[in-house]
């Protein structure tokens, strides 16, 4: 009896990558057969369909196309993918042939993409370019990664953008009606909006603070503030500057005629069910005017107080002085320290329906509801003073002051603190000890800041570390005692970690925690104050009670892996 013989499908049949794959013997016709019939049945491609069966890996694949078809390959994560051209082909041909631009030469324009024997996708790119695709090979995985970050989710929000409007905040710019709708007729031009869309959009993605738009005598840039690093995203064309400035301030109504002095402005940004305001800043340079847009995402101050970074003992401290009926309680550090989110954290413990409480604010950053919240109004006369001394006749529990600038405001403060009411304010300074200091130096008198002030605390911001990609490093004992580690602290096997950098990460970096003094005014500060002591002398008392300064909070941080020890040298090295 004859044996039987499989009859295997003709290789004639099979066309683009199965066809390579069959002919360099990674597959089979028949595995190659059924596989082409999952990517019909599901509507996807060929290499989608290897990928979900798992018969091939990215790194395979890639490898046998770019000899089978004498192909350059390329490994996206050797790129710093926010570099990458943008504009060439719409998101929405990328996202559906899975491809990205890599880049443009002349007429030609490089493509990078897991299967280069697309011919529909050649075509589809050749005819809105009008320029000849050259074709590299990248794996499947990261190019996969690449488009859900930069394209698809990116491309879905400006969808849903797109069917809604911008809702701004009225300003008290003096302009007609009419006039507004002719200086937005002016700067309507489709290629500036959707730039500035884009550029709103990716900044969100990427968790940026603020957008910098900066002209220069060549050349224009923007810039992204990014885990407290300001990062180059795009140069585009010079020419756009102006446009750009003036569609910007319209929307955040500004005058777009004024353009020699500086303004400000809010706009919100609708999509979906969220939505998010923004703060504009305008200041005229030698080149044009520079924007820059700050994110203020009121989610943050919904995180809860341990997301902000406190250690056990801090977040006690902190709690146990906000809820105390009355007294001061003061947050410090420098512009960009997370002063604010702080503080409305602490308000969202506190905002119950049996509580009244009310923020005066220049601006305020963050909405929440149930909060009475009031802008200063200079050109008003509406200052830090007169809204408190509103506030002490609309019946206030809690008051929040933005920060208290003279000794007008302080003088107020500290009375309102005095007579029934929990104050909460922010000041510039570089620790707890030297904002008792500063308000004496501002003429408050001693016993009215030892009676008044419950708690201060000084905080900064360091980058955290990445979990995915962070190693640990080899750094000579001398060095981390220098750095204000203790000999016991570095007993044992206990190592610091090091930044390495990753494609989910900012060069090692993911986000940021706070760094945090929480000191209490206990019977003992209070005592050095009225004898109009000097910060030295608080520190020393406030170390001798168990309260770290930053450094020491910083290396508790390096201790636990959340940060490097270059970063907390860096936030804290006065």
């Amino acid at each position: 009896m004859a044996a039987e013989t499989v009859v295997e499908p003709p290789r004639s049949s099979l066309t683009g990558v199965a066809r390579v794959l069959v002919n360099a013997g990674k597959l089979t016709a028949k595995t190659a057969e059924e596989l082409a019939k999952m990517a019909r049945e599901r509507k996807s491609s060929f290499v989608a369909a290897i990928m979900s069966a798992g018969v091939l890996k990215p790194d395979e694949l890639a490898h046998t196309l770019s000899s089978a078809l004498a192909l350059p390959l390329l490994d996206l994560n050797a790129l710093d993918l926010q570099r990458l051209p943008r504009n060439l082909v719409d998101p929405k041909i990328a996202s559906q042939y899975q491809l990205v631009v890599l880049g443009r030469r002349g007429n030609r324009l490089f493509i990078g993409a897991a299967d280069p024997t697309d011919q529909e996708a050649a075509e589809r790119i050749k005819f809105a370019t009008q320029l000849t695709p050259e074709w590299v090979i990248v794996e499947h995985d990261k190019l996969a990664k690449q488009i859900e970050a930069q394209s698809t989710s990116a491309n879905e929000v400006l969808e849903s953008i797109a069917s809604t409007d911008f809702d701004f905040d009225v300003s008290d710019e003096d302009t007609s009606a009419q006039e507004s709708a002719d200086a937005a007729a002016d700067v309507e031009d489709a290629p500036v909006v959707r730039f500035l869309q884009k550029m709103l959009i990716d900044a969100i993605n990427l968790r940026a603070s603020d957008l910098h738009f900066e002209p220069y005598e060549y050349h224009y840039r923007v810039r992204f503030r990014i885990d407290g690093e300001l990062r180059e995203i795009t140069q585009p064309p010079l020419a756009i500057k102006e446009k750009l400035a003036s569609r910007i301030k319209v929307i955040s109504r500004m005058d777009i005629a004024e353009k020699r002095v500086p303004q400000d402005g809010r706009m919100k940004l609708k999509f979906g069910s969220k939505a998010i305001d923004f703060r504009v800043s305008t200041l005229p340079t030698l080149f044009g005017e520079k924007v820059v847009i700050r994110i203020l995402d009121s989610s943050s101050a919904k995180l809860g107080i341990e997301a902000l970074g406190y250690e056990k003992i801090e977040k006690d401290r902190l709690t146990a002085a906000i809820q105390r009926p009355y007294g001061m309680v003061l947050v410090t550090g420098p512009t960009g320290s997370g002063k604010t989110v702080s503080l409305y954290t602490c308000l969202n413990i506190l905002n119950q329906p049996g509580v009244n409480i009310a923020t005066v604010e220049d601006p305020a950053e963050i909405n929440l509801p149930g909060i009475n919240q009031v802008n200063v109004n200079d050109k008003a006369g509406l200052n830090f003073a007169t809204a408190l001394k509103a506030f002490l006749r609309q019946d206030p529990d809690i008051i929040m002051v933005g920060e208290i600038r003279d000794l007008e405001t302080a003088d107020i403060a500290i009375k309102a603190a005095q007579t029934g009411h929990l104050v909460m304010s922010t000041l510039h300074t570089n620790d707890a000890p030297t904002t008792l200091t500063r308000l004496a130096n501002m003429g408050v008198a001693p016993f009215n800041i030892a009676a008044s002030v419950l708690l201060i605390t000084a905080q900064r911001l360091a980058r955290r570390l990445c979990d995915n990609c962070k190693k640990p490093a080899d750094y000579p004992r001398e060095s981390l005692l220098k750095a204000g580690f203790q000999p016991e602290d570095l007993d044992g096997n206990w190592k610091p970690y090091r930044a390495v950098g990753c494609s989910s990460c900012n060069n090692g970096y993911k986000g940021r925690v706070g760094i945090y003094q929480v000191m209490p005014i206990t019977e003992a500060i209070q005592r050095i104050i009225l004898g109009e002591g000097t910060a030295l002398d608080i520190a020393k008392q406030a170390q001798a009670e168990g309260v770290r300064d930053l450094r020491q909070s910083g290396l508790v941080k390096v201790r636990a892996g959340v940060t490097t020890l270059e970063e907390v040298i860096t936030v804290t090295n006065e």
